[in-house]
């Protein structure tokens, strides 16, 4: 059972979210929940606490907080990340979805699948970023990598 089973994400404070990004946001969490991988590491000598985990995702003091819960709401762990290695790529990011967005309305689907190439590109580059941040941490694959990027872009730009 290590895998997420419910995410909360702690959006108070941030602005309203477009269609767009508010429907990328539905879309993660769907799949994410859907189907993912996630597990905690043992630590400390102590044995790897049993999922399925709840995640709540935050930003505190520009910090990506990541709160991990048992089924039933116990604590388990707090990971705090420096957004500082994100910024580049979530705006990057943002960029590429903004052209994408602009792209289906207007372009034929030739140069669409080009931009929506570059887009999951520059994706899967988060998600790497996010495994590697999370190393030691907690482990998950590159689809629940991908798809925990996507919500952590929707914090870090405050939608």
């Amino acid at each position: 059972m290590s895998r997420i089973c419910h995410i909360e994400i702690d959006d108070a404070g941030l602005p309203t979210p477009t269609p767009e990004v508010e429907q990328e946001r539905r879309v993660a969490v769907f799949d994410l929940l859907e189907d993912n991988s996630f597990l905690l590491p043992a630590r400390d000598g102590a044995a790897a606490p049993d999922g399925p985990f709840r995640l709540a995702l935050s930003i505190r003091e520009r910090r990506l907080v990541i709160d991990i819960a048992a089924e039933d709401g116990a604590e388990l762990a707090q990971i705090q990340l420096s957004l500082g290695p994100f910024r580049q790529v979530v705006k990057d990011y943002y960029q590429i979805c903004g052209s994408y967005f602009d792209a289906v309305k207007r372009l034929p689907p030739s140069q669409i699948e080009a931009i929506d190439m570059a887009r999951r590109g520059i994706h899967n580059e988060g998600a790497r970023i996010l495994q590697e941040r999370l190393e030691g941490k907690a482990q998950m694959d590159i689809d629940t990598a991908r798809r925990l990027f996507t919500l952590v872009c929707v914090l870090h730009f405050g939608g």
